[in-house]
């Protein structure tokens, strides 16, 4: 078997928490943030199941960063 580390983040939105995992474009959510994980965990191993490709976005220490947007 092949072992993988990915990025992963959570944040709280309204009442549930989602964890999102950065290097593929998968997340899930849950009622707290260890839900939310167990969730996202369990569906990356259903997206890795037929996951076909070979290439995985590596993600090296990535940075929280606020920006401001003025819109109508």
């Amino acid at each position: 078997m092949k072992k993988t580390i990915l990025q992963n983040v959570v944040w709280k939105e309204g009442k549930h928490f989602v964890a999102q995992c950065l290097n593929v474009d998968v997340s899930s959510f849950g009622t707290s943030e260890k839900e939310a994980l167990a969730n996202l965990h369990e569906a990356l191993e259903l997206y890795f199941e037929d996951y076909k490709g070979d290439k995985i976005n590596k993600i090296e220490a990535p940075i929280l960063v606020k920006q401001q947007l003025t819109h109508a």
